[in-house]
């Protein structure tokens, strides 16, 4: 497997890993259970999984009140994308 090959199974990984956490934490939050601290979703979002964050955002209505989070992870992807852009050329 080639390194392009591993950055592509990270990311995928990575934002599947942050969609899958925003549905169970909104599922903790409504049960009114322990929940998945914030930092762990930046921190994922950070790594790469701001699109699985923000479409688990979208799916599951969670955070979505949170101005930190509505604001933070589109700028993190406009980041990510003008990052890989210019890794790339």
């Amino acid at each position: 497997m080639n390194e392009l090959n591993l950055i592509i199974l990270f990311l995928i990984s990575v934002n599947a890993i942050a969609y899958i956490l925003m549905g169970i934490d909104k599922q903790k939050a409504i049960r009114h259970k322990y929940r998945i601290p914030e930092r762990t979703f930046w921190g994922l979002a950070i790594l790469g999984g701001a699109v699985g964050a923000l479409l688990g955002m979208k799916r599951y209505r969670h955070k979505t009140k949170h101005r930190l989070f509505t604001l933070g992870m589109p700028s993190l992807i406009v980041i990510h994308i003008i990052l890989i852009v210019y890794l790339t050329y």
